[in-house]
C-alpha cells in the first residue's frame, strides 16, 4: 500500500492555497499503479471542502482528512455532504477521532484569556469558528466568527493557531494534556485528539486492508508527515520537504512541482 500526502508532496504549488493542482500524469501514475493491485490513500491534512474534488481525481482506495480525524476507508460509497454532515453511514466505513466540540471551546477561552488577541479556531463538520477572517489563509473555506461561548455541540475535528513567533514557547507550555500539537507548513498549530494523527491513521489502514505495516510506503513533505514516514515500511520524502522530513526519510525522491512521487511509482512498481 502506497500513502502520500497532498500539499507540497502531491500537488504542485501555486500563488494561493486554492491553485495548488495535481498533474495528469500524477493521476495516471496511480491509476496505473492500483491496476497492478497495490492500494493507495491519501493522508492529508485538509478538510472535505477542500479536498473531495482531489479525491474524485484520484479515486483513493481510503482517504484520511484533517491529518487523521475523519478517515474514509470507502470513498466509492462517500459523498462530500456525507463526510460533512458528521454522521457516519450504517455500514461503518467513516472513522471519526475528535473531541467534544465544549472542550475544544473551554480550551479556546482560556488560550485566549491568557494570549490575548491570538488568532485561534474551532473546526467541526467543515466549518471553521474563529475570532479572525480565515479567508486571509483561505479563500473557500466556510467560517463563522465566534467567541466560543455560541459554537454548536458536536464531535469537534481540531483547534486552529496562527501565533505570532514570539507566542509561540508560551503557547506550547499551556496546551493542555488531552490534545497533540502539529505544525503544518511553519504556521499553522493544530491542536487535535491524540490519537487522530497520520502514523495512526496509517495503522487504520493496514488494519482495514490486512496490509502488514512492512509493506507500506508512505510519502511526506512536511512535520506532520514524519510519525508516519516512520512508521512505514519505506518512508519517503519529496525533495522539497522541510530539513527535519529529509533526514528521517529512507528515500527522497524529486519534488512535488517535478511529480516525485509519480515517478517514485513508475520507477519502482512494475
Amino acid at each position: 500500500m502506497v500513502v502520500a500526502d497532498l500539499d507540497g508532496t502531491l500537488l504542485h504549488d501555486a500563488p494561493t492555497f486554492e491553485e495548488r493542482f495535481i498533474t495528469q500524469e500524477s493521476i495516471d501514475a496511480v491509476r496505473r499503479m492500483r491496476d497492478r493491485g497495490v492500494l493507495f490513500a491519501v493522508s492529508t491534512a485538509r478538510p472535505v471542502s477542500t479536498g473531495y474534488s482531489l479525491m474524485e481525481a484520484l479515486r483513493p482506495d481510503a482517504c484520511v482528512y484533517l491529518n487523521g480525524a475523519l478517515i474514509d476507508l470507502n470513498p466509492s460509497l462517500s459523498d462530500s455532504a456525507m463526510l460533512i454532515s458528521g454522521l457516519s453511514p450504517q455500514d461503518g466505513h467513516i472513522i471519526t477521532v475528535g473531541f467534544p466540540s465544549s472542550r475544544g471551546c473551554e480550551v479556546c477561552r482560556m488560550l485566549l484569556h491568557e494570549i490575548p488577541g491570538l488568532r485561534i479556531g474551532l473546526v467541526m463538520n467543515d466549518v471553521r469558528y474563529t475570532n479572525f477572517d480565515v479567508s486571509v489563509y483561505w479563500k473557500t473555506q466556510v467560517f463563522r466568527y465566534t467567541d466560543f461561548t455560541d459554537v454548536p455541540e458536536g464531535m469537534a475535528d481540531k483547534i486552529i493557531i496562527f501565533p505570532l513567533p514570539e507566542h509561540a514557547s508560551r503557547l506550547r507550555r499551556l496546551i493542555p494534556d488531552d490534545f497533540s500539537i502539529g505544525i503544518s507548513e511553519g504556521t499553522m498549530w493544530m491542536l487535535m485528539e491524540p490519537r487522530a494523527n497520520k502514523a495512526d491513521s496509517l495503522h487504520t489502514l493496514c488494519r482495514h486492508f490486512s496490509v502488514g505495516i512492512d509493506r507500506t510506503a508512505t510519502f511526506g513533505d512536511d512535520l506532520i508527515d514524519i510519525a508516519m514516514l516512520r512508521a512505514s515500511g519505506w518512508g519517503v520524502a519529496v525533495a522539497n520537504a522541510a530539513p527535519q522530513v529529509l533526514t528521517v526519510a529512507d528515500e527522497v525522491c524529486p519534488s512535488n512541482n517535478d511529480d516525485g512521487v509519480a515517478w517514485w511509482m513508475n520507477t519502482f512498481i512494475p
